[in-house]
């Protein structure tokens, strides 16, 4: 029976494919009407039944021809038009954004941070990066604090799909004034204002981790918020406003996240400054304050250890007695949640500063898995997830940015052999390993070459 090379449907030979079976259907119409008396009378059929029998043969062969003859192509059709059904979608999102009401606004900016997290649109964004931009810039200077702080986030995410090259540096460089004005407005949104700091964390990491200009002034501008909730000159806290906790929790985050950037002239300097003032603020009332605290201490102590083999923080033992204290943490008038995650945390870094032992994690995504072996890895993790959600995993597996930092290569074409023949998980874990030291290595070179910068 003739097939189709083609694989679009009514192209080719289908047509004459169903004359052929329809001549038969008609033949064995024709054939029926001798069997009647011989065939019916045995079997008490009817004609319709019969008919039926006949022709379910030529009716499966039929059908299983349409699909072989679809096979072939019609994948690739069918996902071209989802794609194009995709961006249709996304166009509409877009084009909501400039739209006159403030609910069609957030609906619009919603969808976008949803599609944005979930799938790869480079090539839909490159060529709509600007259009974007602008609307994300309006949606900052005259939304309301809900529509900023989903504006920030949209933006941090459109930086993280252009990759960090020019277009995204070009789109921090644009936002950056607006994000720092909110970020700086006491009368602003908290909502706003964190979602801005993030922002900013994020998109100096990956649009302008090479400009130590930059860099230098996105860290200042963080340590001026998250510095307020540092003891005064009597060594007391400061009673912070309702919500602003938050807010220092989100400033002292982005800012742990650029450390990791700076070069060893640079850290030295911030370890001197924050290592002291942070470890009082572990006394703070607000958990998810003092867990960022206890992290962002690991991670300056780590760094510190990366420069010096022999760093040590000043009065260790104190800040030792502090972390049990919140390890063993009993405490009735706190959330037994919070309790068991603070104790968690704080087991782990007081682990860490005394031992430097490391509770290592796995990510997986795909066939293929990250591993999470120290402080700045959690750190450079946790932030892309605070934005991405639970499209991170997508993201490691299919953006170049991202495998780019986590050292993953490029991202795998795999087929059925490929899934047959995996490396075992020790030979993954050294390669993960010496590729992202190998990355280091190289964002090294980096930091010195902005030495002279900072």
């Amino acid at each position: 029976m003739p097939r189709s090379k083609k694989g679009k449907r009514g192209s080719g030979k289908p047509g004459s494919l169903r004359q052929e079976v329809l001549q038969l259907q008609l033949s064995a119409k024709a054939s029926l009407k001798g069997l009647k008396n011989g065939v019916k009378g045995e079997s008490g059929a009817s004609d319709d039944e019969l008919t039926s029998d006949v022709l379910s043969h030529y009716s499966s062969a039929s059908e299983t021809t349409s699909v072989l003859e679809e096979g072939t192509g019609g994948e690739q059709v069918d996902e071209q038009t989802a794609q194009e059904e995709t961006e249709d979608k996304l166009k509409q999102c877009i084009d909501n954004l400039m739209d006159k009401s403030a609910k069609t606004r957030l609906a619009g900016l919603e969808s976008l941070r949803q599609a944005f997290s979930s799938r790869l649109l480079y090539d839909f964004l490159t060529e709509r990066r600007l259009t974007v931009s602008d609307c994300l810039e309006r949606s900052l200077k005259k939304g309301s604090g809900e529509e900023q702080a989903a504006a920030a986030t949209v933006f941090s995410l459109l930086c993280i799909q252009l990759g960090g090259g020019d277009e995204a540096e070009e789109g921090f460089k644009m936002l950056r004034p607006i994000l720092t004005a909110i970020l700086m407005d006491n009368s602003a949104s908290i909502a706003a204002r964190q979602s801005c700091a993030r922002a900013l964390g994020m998109c100096c990491y990956v649009s302008a981790a090479e400009d130590g200009e930059d860099l230098i002034k996105s860290l200042a501008l963080l340590e001026s918020v998250f510095m307020s909730s540092y003891p005064n000159r009597e060594g007391t806290l400061p009673t912070p406003k309702p919500g602003t906790s938050g807010l220092h929790t989100a400033a002292l985050q982005a800012w742990s996240l650029l450390v990791t950037l700076c070069p060893a002239s640079r850290l030295t300097v911030l370890l001197d400054l924050h290592l002291p003032k942070l470890q009082a603020c572990l006394e703070s009332n607000d958990v998810n304050y003092r867990i960022a605290v206890g992290e962002t201490i690991a991670l300056l102590v780590e760094l510190g250890r990366d420069i010096d083999e022999g760093f040590e923080v000043d009065d260790s033992e104190s800040l030792c007695q502090c972390l049990k204290s919140l390890a063993t943490d009993g405490n009735k008038h706190r959330a037994k949640n919070d309790r068991r995650k603070q104790r968690s945390i704080f087991r782990e870094v007081l682990h860490y500063i005394e031992n430097e032992d490391f509770t290592e994690e796995k990510i997986r995504f795909g066939v293929e898995g990250v591993y999470i072996d120290s402080w700045m890895r959690r750190r450079i993790y946790d932030a892309f997830k605070e934005i991405m959600e639970s499209g991170v995993r997508h993201h490691l597996q299919f953006n170049p940015l991202l495998r780019d930092i986590f050292g993953l290569g490029p991202p795998l074409i795999l087929d059925a052999t490929v899934k047959g023949n995996k490396i075992s998980r020790f030979e993954k874990h050294l390669f993960n390993s010496a590729a992202f030291k190998a990355r280091t290595k190289q964002r090294n070179k980096v930091r010195d070459k902005r030495a002279d910068v900072m």
